[in-house]
């Protein structure tokens, strides 16, 4: 297993540090993004595990992402999964030190048109700090992408161009990642990065430019990648 160490969210639970210092309740999880493609398996699982010293209690909510990476983006609870169209079960965990559970995540219902994005917080909750004096403990969570493709994941990447300003509007189905992007100068030199960033359904983009020539991206829907140029 790959265990990423992706700090995230630090929650801070405690009163004022005594001479013992903060206490580090480190919890490691297996993947942070999950990414339920058509024709495979609705579900996949994150593994977490409890890389402490102390027994850890843990909490994985489930929010709906409604109109991801627009101004009107919002974050629902998930409560009920008929509605909400997702699964995460369980939702409380006991780790002992050492220890490795899963949390299993699963997409339930008629497939959507178009992508349902999700966040699931798995994070640590405050269980009793055993030290004579007062301690700080910190707590790290990790806010889990979740993306469950529609049946037909459609490209549609709109693009307008000023001479420094590269405008991207996904007007297609599904989420786009757009990483290695690069511009080099009108002699082919000077090449320089541009930023990544995951554009979802229905979002724009615009992304600032140090030359006025052509634009090379990488692309990616899932395992799918392709070379643009804009």
């Amino acid at each position: 297993m790959n265990w990423k160490r992706l700090s995230a969210v630090a929650l801070v639970v405690g009163a004022a540090i005594g001479p013992w210092g903060p206490a580090n309740a480190e919890m490691i999880l297996s993947q942070v993004i999950v990414d339920l493609l058509p024709g495979k398996p609705p579900r996949e699982d994150i593994e977490v595990w409890n890389d402490s010293e102390e027994r850890m209690y843990v909490q994985a909510e489930p929010f709906e992402i409604r109109k991801p990476g627009t101004p009107d983006e919002q974050r629902v609870p998930a409560v009920d999964p008929e509605v909400s169209g997702i699964l995460v079960s369980p939702q409380r965990l006991v780790l002992e030190p050492g220890e490795r559970r899963i949390v299993r995540v699963a997409a339930v219902g008629a497939p959507s048109p178009n992508d349902r994005i999700y966040r699931v917080a798995i994070r640590p909750v405050a269980g009793p700090i055993s030290a004579e004096s007062s301690a700080l403990k910190v707590l790290v969570g990790y806010d889990a992408l979740v993306l469950v493709r529609p049946l037909l994941t459609d490209s549609n990447l709109e693009v307008s161009r000023t001479a420094h300003t590269l405008v991207l509007h996904n007007a297609g189905t599904t989420a786009e990642e757009l990483f290695d992007g690069q511009q080099c100068n009108p002699d082919g030199k000077d090449c320089q990065a541009l930023p990544a960033k995951r554009l979802y359904a229905g979002a724009t983009w615009a992304v600032e430019l140090p030359f006025e020539g052509p634009v090379t991206y990488k692309t990616a829907i899932g395992p799918t990648i392709r070379q643009r140029q804009f």
